[in-house]
């Protein structure tokens, strides 16, 4: 069964999504050569505390930091270290936090300094994977119907999407029911309907699609050595459309009164 949330609680969520909004644009202005990712979790975590929340990943299944900071060959749930960044590296990075109880979750991948056309390629065709599953969460469509077009996109170009990568629900849990593959057939799977929030994050490698997990239990990479990029957004079926509650510009418009009345009604403390 897939949990549904009011307008006031996608309003809070929205105020949650529009923190790590702000939170993932002043982080990637701190990504640079020379730069660790270790650096880049200290610069994270004070910007999420000072937005009045909590990382989301910080002890999650005891995940040791509040990014996955994954570059080149790392897909995802890469732990910041202290070696520094490389002119021409790609970095992904996932970002998640609590406000107010509720979780917002989301991934950019960055260029350091000047990358190559294909790695510039990679991060455009991924992106464009994550539109186009956002554009199947319509309702009436199918939950495969996301997997499907996710897969079209990525494939078209001649990369390969990551399959273990699972799009999932979000609300006051980090991962929430159903668990939505990036690859698929279109059409099956339950009705998408309003009130639905999911987080949609394709996966994508250059080369094949095997993986491999290192040794620290967490750090997924390709298993070919070829780069890697992920993107994600928490996005949010409502009455009036889609709205993508981690883009910079989610909090204008039809839901600006649902984020005033959240503000009014939530303390500042934790859940």
């Amino acid at each position: 069964m897939i949990e549904t949330k009011t307008p006031e609680q996608i309003g809070k969520m929205l105020a949650a999504g529009q923190a790590l909004a702000d939170v993932i644009a002043e982080l990637a202005t701190s990504v640079a050569p020379g730069v660790s990712t270790g650096e880049l979790d200290a610069i994270a975590e004070r910007l999420i505390r000072e937005k009045g929340a909590v990382p989301s990943f910080l002890g999650y299944r005891g995940f040791p930091a509040s990014i996955c900071a994954s570059p080149n060959k790392v897909i995802v749930h890469g732990i910041p270290n202290r070696e520094p960044l490389k002119e021409g590296d790609l970095l992904s990075v996932d970002v998640g936090l609590i406000l107010n109880g509720w979780h917002a979750d989301s991934a950019y991948t960055y260029p350091v300094g000047s990358i190559s056309p294909k790695a510039a390629r990679l991060i455009e065709v991924t992106k464009a994977s994550l539109e186009a599953g956002i554009e199947q969460c319509q309702p009436g469509n199918r939950l495969t119907d996301i997997s499907h077009a996710v897969q079209r996109v990525v494939e078209h170009a001649g990369f390969s999407v990551v399959p273990e990568s699972l799009n999932n629900s979000i609300g006051r849990n980090l991962h929430e029911d159903p668990q939505i593959p990036n690859f698929g057939s279109p059409g099956r799977g339950p009705l998408i309907e309003p009130g639905m929030v999911f987080a949609i994050e394709p996966m994508v490698n250059a080369g094949g699609w095997r993986t491999r997990t290192l040794d620290d239990g967490w750090t997924v990479v390709t298993a070919d050595g070829s780069l890697a990029v992920h993107v994600e957004h928490s996005i949010a079926l409502c009455e009036d459309g889609v709205w993508v509650l981690t883009a910079p510009d989610g909090g204008r418009g039809r839901l600006g009164d649902l984020v005033a009345q959240a503000a009014r009604t939530e303390s500042p403390t934790q859940a």
